[in-house]
């Protein structure tokens, strides 16, 4: 029995030996430069979440204005894939300040700051120029056009955060593989468990990833689901009776956030795989080893190179000046981000 399938990667369909049909890999925190975020990663960007806060007092009186400007960069974060959240922050968060300066040639320049969990600016960027009357009317097409702006360029300097952290770390996995625990496979029929088990771990091991049975160490955790049901298409005239098989490969981390998944499917003549799985357990071990180094490179960012961090980045965010009280003032009226 011959199966042949696809891996599908950011996109690109590039063919493999194995199972038959489509393999999908879902990374829902998958990078791709000017375009989605890396996600924030265990070790490197310590947080499962990015607080974004009003930043200005309760009291002020553009807090309403300032809190739906916040929350629609939060909003627009998460279409990014970043697992922002409208808060003020806690001890351990990585947080965005968001801030405002008059432009030189008038108008009003959005600006922010990623503050890491010491207190210090890690980053800082500005959004595009908008009209200071849409500004000061806190006009919700203005802010919410300002907040997608600026959204893709917080989401790619914390990637750029993070790659450059984790060069610098020789723990990473820039610098050391990926301790990989394999839980084994569940559901299968005949000797399906044992045969996928065999041979995924014998070919999941390379240069850059090693296996264990034990999660003391982990850096990632596979967990193998397989499925049978009666095959949804109806067999051919010269076919007999066919079933669908399902193997899920879970790549999770070792606080349960999902990497990633593959997940191949297959119709098979039925009952054909209630005893030996023979080539079948290779050939599907085969394409989700590589399917699962694959989610692990992009979930993890270890193939990424970053620039140079930016020269005029520094300073502790509740020591600045304009910290979360001031951004931008004028005699007569307050502005989003302001309080007098």
């Amino acid at each position: 029995m011959r199966f042949c399938r696809a891996l599908l990667v950011s996109g690109l369909c590039v063919p493999l030996l194995g199972l038959g049909g489509c393999l999908q890999v879902y990374r829902p925190f998958a990078h791709n430069p000017g375009n989605q975020a890396q996600h924030l990663v265990r070790d490197n960007i310590p947080p499962v979440r990015l607080a974004v806060p009003v930043p200005v007092p309760a009291k002020a009186p553009w807090r309403a204005a300032t809190a739906m400007w916040a929350r629609d960069v939060v909003i627009a974060l998460v279409g990014q894939s970043i697992p922002a959240v409208a808060k003020v922050p806690e001890p351990g968060d990585w947080w965005v300040r968001l801030g405002a300066v008059r432009a030189e040639n008038g108008g009003i320049r959005p600006r922010y700051a990623i503050v890491g969990p010491d207190g210090r600016v890690r980053a800082r960027g500005f959004g595009a120029v908008i009209d200071e009357e849409g500004w000061r009317s806190a006009d919700p097409e203005a802010l919410n056009t300002v907040a997608l702006q600026m959204a893709p360029e917080i989401a790619r300097e914390l990637t750029e955060i993070q790659t450059r952290m984790m060069m610098d770390d020789p723990k990473s996995l820039m610098h050391r593989s990926a301790r990989i625990c394999f839980d084994g496979v569940t559901g299968a029929p005949g000797d399906g468990n044992k045969s996928l088990a065999e041979a995924f771990y014998m070919m999941l091991p390379d240069g850059h990833n090693s296996v264990q049975t034990t999660h003391d160490g982990a850096d990632y955790i596979v967990k193998t689901e397989v499925s049978i049901r009666p095959s949804p298409d109806a067999p051919g005239p010269d076919e007999g009776p066919k079933q669908q098989v399902t193997i899920i490969w879970r790549v999770l981390t070792p606080q349960g956030v999902e990497a990633g998944a593959a997940t191949q499917v297959h119709d098979v003549p039925a009952h054909s795989l209630d005893g030996p799985w023979a080539d079948v357990a290779g050939a599907a071990a085969q394409e989700a080893a590589e399917a699962v180094r694959t989610i692990i490179t992009n979930y993890s960012g270890r193939s990424r190179k970053a620039s140079l961090a930016q020269p005029d980045v520094g300073g502790e965010a509740s020591r600045e000046k304009d910290g979360m009280k001031k951004f931008v003032s004028a005699p007569d009226q307050a502005v989003p981000g302001s309080s007098k």
